[in-house]
């Protein structure tokens, strides 16, 4: 087998030498690939495997797309959940150690990010609100660690709901028969013309030619989502939109505008089309995100907008965050002081004649950024304690938030309960 598998490699590279395509060969597959190719990333790293022992590690690997040339990459969340050191291959070969930015749990998506020296292709976006059932698609993806493999299908249906795990559900899916595998997940589902139409998340185990992949539109608007909490930490600017599509094209709209903002003394208005910033086109809510990155606290940003059908200028002040802070609910303080985003847990765990504790709260939710993520907690687990205190109820958690111990920038200790098992840490509170 071995030596069948050189022999073929070599009559491949003698067969190419002095050869050029033609344009018969050039499809528009091929030319889909060629645009796309660039901007799609292989990502591989270590994880526990809560299914086998707490202290097997397994390889994990799966596929992002650029979605802003300084490096942020949109993948699946499960690809880099519980990875001590997420590393990125570009199509380049190079290998680069990137950082969460934050997820969603409920849409299984995540943004990661690089840091490089030269910006990166930026994969081109399509719409998933028109998509037709038999329209023909492509994939790319890091499938079974063979980076960059390249599959083709057609739309097989739309708007599948799909469970995968008892936590995990998927209420909105694209099914495709093109060839989705393991390593796969995060990869850009393409249409004939190489816009993305869909990210590639599972697969139907034991079937052939059943694949899923979340539609564009949603990806797009959860990863502005998690853009903007990103930002959001720097610069407050109060303009709350979204993406909609049209059937000429896409635009961004100003849904709501927070009170006492910099977006509400500007003059930005719920209804307003914001169709460029600083004379750069805005289409879409990640437009508007990606270019804020650009800027900081102080800044103002020249904003052309379409009001009723006319042209308005905005100047937009950026605020510093900080300035900003309205009264926050408990559930806003433990995402941002902790990284949490805490729920009702069952009550059948502490229901046993075993169990020393008397009730936890599961957590929903664990920022990229925070301190839980950098101690390890993750989704679905049990926090049943801090400190000395009982973790019962979110009253409690603000308890301790306003004890002493954080006053003082002291690390709080946590308890969780993770697959039966008690485990414990400090977390330095933000």
């Amino acid at each position: 087998m071995k030596l069948a598998l050189v022999l073929a490699t070599t009559a491949v590279a003698l067969g190419a030498v002095g050869s050029q395509a033609s344009e018969l060969r050039r499809t528009a597959i091929v030319k889909a690939v060629a645009t796309a190719l660039p901007s799609v990333v292989n990502i591989h790293g270590q994880k526990t495997d809560d299914s086998l022992d707490a202290s097997t590690r397994v390889n994990g690997m799966g596929t992002g797309i650029v979605i802003d040339q300084r490096g942020y990459i949109l993948t699946n969340y499960h690809v880099v959940e519980g990875v001590e050191q997420i590393q990125v291959s570009t199509q380049t070969g190079k290998t680069v150690i990137a950082q969460l930015v934050g997820h969603d749990h409920a849409t299984d998506l995540a943004i990661i990010r690089i840091d490089v020296p030269q910006d990166l292709p930026v994969i081109p976006m399509g719409t998933s609100s028109d998509l037709m059932l038999g329209e023909p698609v492509i994939a790319i993806g890091n499938a079974y660690g063979y980076p960059h493999t390249i599959t083709r299908g057609i739309i097989s249906q739309l708007h599948r709901p799909v469970q995968v795990s008892e936590d995990q559900k998927y209420l909105d899916l694209i099914q495709t028969d093109a060839s989705i595998n393991p390593g796969n997940s995060g990869g850009p589902l393409m249409n004939i013309d190489g816009d993305v139409i869909g990210i590639n998340v599972a697969v139907r185990v034991g079937a052939q030619g059943i694949g899923f992949a979340v539609p564009i539109d949603q990806a797009i608007e959860v990863a502005s989502r998690l853009l903007d909490a990103h930002i959001s930490k720097q610069i407050h600017h109060g303009v709350i939109g979204k993406t909609v599509s049209t059937s000429h094209r896409t635009k961004f709209v100003v849904v709501s505008v927070s009170g006492n903002s910099p977006a509400s003394r500007s003059g930005l208005q719920p209804g307003d089309v914001i169709e460029s910033i600083d004379e750069q086109p805005v289409y879409r809510s990640l437009d508007f995100e990606r270019k804020l990155l650009d800027y900081a606290a102080g800044e103002e940003l020249a904003l052309k907008v379409d009001r009723n059908d006319q042209p308005v200028s905005v100047n937009l002040m950026l605020a510093n965050s900080a300035r900003h802070q309205q009264p926050r609910s408990i559930s806003e303080r433990t995402w941002t002081q902790l990284g949490l985003r805490l729920g009702t847990a069952s009550q059948q765990m502490f229901t046993r004649a075993n169990s020393r504790y008397r009730g936890g709260l599961k957590v929903v939710g664990v920022r990229g950024d925070g301190p839980a993520a950098r101690q390890g907690i993750r989704y679905g687990d049990v926090l049943v304690g801090m400190q000395k205190w009982e973790t019962i109820s979110l009253d409690n958690v603000a308890y301790i938030l306003d004890s002493d111990h954080v006053k003082r920038g002291e690390p709080l200790k946590f308890y969780v309960i993770r697959n039966g098992e008690t485990l414990f840490g400090h977390l330095q509170v933000d």
